[in-house]
């Protein structure tokens, strides 16, 4: 293929969060973008939601075929709802960009784990997948995420920047855009993983929905202080986290909505460290993900950050679709033989292109 040819590709993904699947299509030659289509969401049940939790924090087993198999089953889905909603058929998409379940991530053991059935999607829609994004980069020595930016770059272009990108997903993670283009990425710390966790298991809820939890609380300094006590804050960038790469230890004996407001407290203050790391002050901060639409996050990333912090459909992005778009790019991208990966966003000592491509006519 022409690294030129414009191509129609559906990004999928499923985050640390959990919730469900994203799919978005994108219309692009793996550089530029031409078109944002239609997006669609499938919402895990509940029962499959306890059936996944698990699996994190371990590499997949010979136990997980019927998570992986139904995990699959619910991308397939994701797919048939956007084709279906956009009146589009399968002969109008030319590959799926199928990211999978991440449940376990460790660069510095050279290991990361995505699960996901990709020859079964391909059965299930009748479209090529690319699927297997990250560990090209991990056996290159990078840390394999975060692996959004080079979307967030080609998205940015009309931007004024310097711009960062930030994700507050289970893991949050930030993109700092130069003027002249160029990228650093790297995973800040807790995004909405440890708030979830914190308010499933204190007040039996799925997430502190807009944060009324977290304002009723108190946030406790001492308990704040001993969160941020980890060695990861010190790291340079590139770095990038597991899901579960923090613990609920230091919040354990507070009231349910005082650890709900120091988990808050402890997100942001997170990011604000890393801005410290950037290579300037970005003119502005733009979320994505779940964690915008809670106003006790966002308030506190406005107390914390030295400039304006929006969400992205301020510059008129899709904050949810955002993530499925990037491995729409991605998949493309792979497709040409294109950079997945560069030095200045996961570590790798040159540029790494990625992906396994699974065609419909093989499977």
């Amino acid at each position: 293929m022409s690294a030129a040819e414009r191509l129609t590709a559906i990004g999928l993904m499923s985050g640390t969060s959990m919730d469900g699947v994203d799919a978005a299509l994108v219309e692009t030659d793996g550089t530029d973008i031409f078109a944002l289509g239609p997006v669609a969401t499938i919402s895990y049940a509940d029962d499959f939601r306890r059936r996944l939790k698990p699996l994190l924090g371990r590499p997949a087993n010979g136990g997980s075929e019927d998570v992986v198999r139904d995990l699959t089953l619910y991308h397939a889905e994701a797919v048939h709802r956007l084709l279906g909603d956009a009146g589009l058929h399968t002969d109008d998409v030319d590959v799926l960009g199928f990211h999978g379940q991440t449940v376990f991530h460790d660069p510095a053991g050279g290991v990361t784990c995505q699960i996901g059935d990709a020859p079964l999607l391909v059965n299930e829609t009748g479209i090529d997948v690319v699927a297997d994004f990250r560990s090209s980069d991990v056996a290159a020595g990078g840390e394999g995420a975060p692996f959004a930016p080079l979307f967030h770059v080609a998205m940015a272009q009309k931007l004024e920047r310097p711009v960062a990108v930030l994700n507050i997903g289970g893991v949050a993670n930030v993109t700092w855009i130069s003027p002249d283009g160029g990228a650093i990425a790297f995973d800040t710390g807790p995004g909405n993983a440890l708030i979830d966790d914190w308010v499933q298991g204190r007040a039996g809820i799925a997430f502190d929905d807009s944060g009324k939890l977290a304002r009723r609380g108190q946030v406790n300094e001492a308990a704040l202080a001993r969160l941020l006590d980890n060695p990861y804050f010190d790291l340079p960038a590139p770095k990038s986290l597991d899901r579960d790469a923090f613990s609920l230890t230091d919040v354990q004996d507070l009231s349910a909505v005082d650890g709900a407001a120091t988990l808050v407290a402890f997100t942001a203050a997170a990011i604000a460290r890393a801005e410290t790391l950037l290579p300037a002050p970005p003119l502005r901060w733009l979320a994505s993900g779940g964690g915008r639409h809670n106003p006790t996050i966002m308030a506190a990333l406005r107390s914390s950050l030295s400039m304006p912090v929006e969400p992205v459909e301020a510059a008129g992005w899709d904050g949810d679709a955002i993530e499925a778009q990037a491995f729409a790019y991605l998949a493309v991208r792979s497709l040409h033989g294109l950079p997945l990966s560069y030095p200045q966003t996961t570590g790798v000592s040159k540029p790494v292109t990625g992906g396994q491509l699974f065609r419909f006519a093989d499977c």
